[in-house]
């Protein structure tokens, strides 16, 4: 994958870039609150459609710009995947709609061609590595499932898709559990709610254990030679529903007991899904929702069998998180073929010097990546004269002059 022009269009505090990028490392460099992140923002949208920022797209649209009746935001990516050169271009159109008020659009093209955008993501594949990402290890559980849903969506055709099918089912499952708690609805309805969320539900969870299952084989490794070899890191899967039978009967186990789930097919989670929320039915019609399901998911980071969220040191989350990220770019290499584009926002001044030369290392001259920085000399000095550097500075981009 490599990404060889990038134009963006009243795109935050950008309003206008048009830049060419090199195969090799690009160092973003300029003082904070002068648009670097927004360029990695931009990047990154054109591969999971949504912010890692923000989940309102509206905010994305230049501030200037949003105060006109129409405004529009444009991002086009040109880039190669394979042998074969693609354009993949977004449009955030907010138009007035009824007295005074905006809604927003989204459009979608590929190769010029209107395309849904579950039917695009993980056409261009990009991953972000940015400090604030520690919530995915001591956030809450939704922190976790945005994780691996961003992911999946990416290096899974059909994820996107599913999921987006299975949300809907969730709404009206849990409209229904509602009505039917307050006397009214049609009890028999359920039936054909429950097949549906367990049509599209078991395929996420499938997919979700095989893909923490590939995930945990590269981070351990990783981590391992991260930490030197003193420490071993393992991610647990915990799904709302397991369709892993628990043995003597037994309500739980502890989380440091490692589980294999590889061996189940779709056709058992779905049977076990559909079993278990039968049995429950009184239970979430008392309660007016859902309670079992991957939306309800959750996954933990366990080091040398202690949980990081609880136990780890701010040192050993950064690693971890380290190791995940890195471990997120093979895995998605493996996947599709194609090594993602890399995003490091300011994760150099969050690392120390071990840390920092573990991390250009994996950043390999085959690798295209972006980072952004205010200080140069974070970088190692053959690092920077490897890279091509470009200054920010006021929302404009221009490649440093040598």
């Amino acid at each position: 994958m490599y990404l060889k022009h990038l134009s963006l269009t009243n795109f935050r505090s950008l309003t206008r870039l048009d830049a060419e990028l090199p195969r090799r490392a690009v160092l973003l460099v300029g003082s904070n609150a002068q648009g670097k992140t927004s360029v990695l923002e931009a990047v990154y949208f054109l591969a999971a459609f949504t912010s890692f920022q923000t989940h309102a797209d509206r905010q994305i649209v230049n501030f200037h710009e949003a105060r006109n009746p129409l405004a529009v935001t444009r991002l086009v990516a040109d880039y190669q995947r394979g042998r074969t050169r693609h354009r993949l271009e977004a449009r955030l159109i907010l138009e007035p709609t009824g007295a005074n008020g905006q809604r927003l659009r989204k459009e979608v093209l590929l190769d010029g061609v209107k395309r849904h955008v579950n039917d695009v993501i993980g056409h261009f594949n990009a991953v972000i590595f940015v400090p604030q990402m520690s919530q995915i290890i001591e956030g809450a559980p939704d922190d976790r499932r945005r994780y691996l849903n961003l992911a999946l969506a990416q290096a899974v055709p059909s994820y996107a898709r599913a999921l987006g099918e299975y949300s809907q089912a969730l709404t009206q499952r849990n409209a229904l559990l509602k009505a039917l708690n307050e006397g009214l609805g049609n009890g028999d309805q359920l039936e054909v709610w429950d097949e549906v969320l367990v049509r599209f539900g078991a395929q996420i969870i499938l997919w979700r254990i095989q893909a923490v299952q590939e995930i945990e084989r590269l981070a351990s490794r990783i981590h391992h030679e991260l930490t030197r070899g003193a420490e071993i890191l393992r991610l647990a899967y915990e799904p709302a529903y397991d369709p892993l039978p628990k043995p003597d009967g037994q309500l739980g186990l502890k989380l440091d007991t490692a589980l294999d789930r590889s061996a189940i097919d779709l056709k058992e989670i779905q049977d076990g899904f559909l079993a278990r929320l039968r049995q429950i039915r009184g239970e979430e019609i008392a309660r007016g929702m859902t309670t079992i399901g991957p939306h309800r998911d959750d996954l933990r980071f366990i080091i040398n069998k202690a949980d990081v969220s609880d136990y780890g040191s701010r040192g050993q989350m950064r690693t971890t998180l380290l190791a995940l990220k890195l471990a997120e770019v093979e895995w998605m290499k493996e996947r599709t073929g194609e090594y993602p584009v890399i995003l490091l926002d300011e994760v150099m001044a969050e690392l120390d010097i071990q840390r920092r030369a573990d991390l250009l290392k994996y950043v390999g001259e085959d690798r295209q990546a972006l980072f952004t920085t205010t200080d140069l000399a974070l970088f190692s000095p053959e690092f920077s004269n490897g890279a091509e550097i470009w200054d920010v500075m006021g929302g404009v981009v221009a490649p440093r002059k040598l």
